[in-house]
């Protein structure tokens, strides 16, 4: 990831999403002086997650371009949702 330092400018192109980007605008703008940091750190977070997610993905993908296994551990939830299934649907849900 980059060292450098966390602008409007970078959460908003990290973000990317122009919707969400007009959403922290909205907010970082809308924010009195007293809360910009707060509002500022919330936003450069969301961010930060949204980086490392893409670039989770992109690795994922590259893997998979390769024919090889997803790097990472992975957690086989089927079982867990089918237990749950088989419960809701012994209750009589559709």
């Amino acid at each position: 990831m980059s060292s450098e330092p966390w602008t409007i400018e970078r959460i908003c192109d990290a973000l990317g999403n122009p919707t969400l980007a007009q959403r922290f605008l909205g907010e970082i703008n809308r924010a009195p002086a007293h809360d910009l940091l707060a509002v500022f750190a919330k936003w450069q977070s969301i961010a930060q997650t949204t980086r490392t997610a893409v670039q989770r993905g992109r690795e994922i993908a590259a893997a998979e371009a390769r024919g090889e296994e997803p790097p990472g551990e992975w957690i086989d939830g089927a079982d867990r949702l089918q237990q749950a299934s088989a419960r809701i649907r012994s209750r009589g849900a559709a």
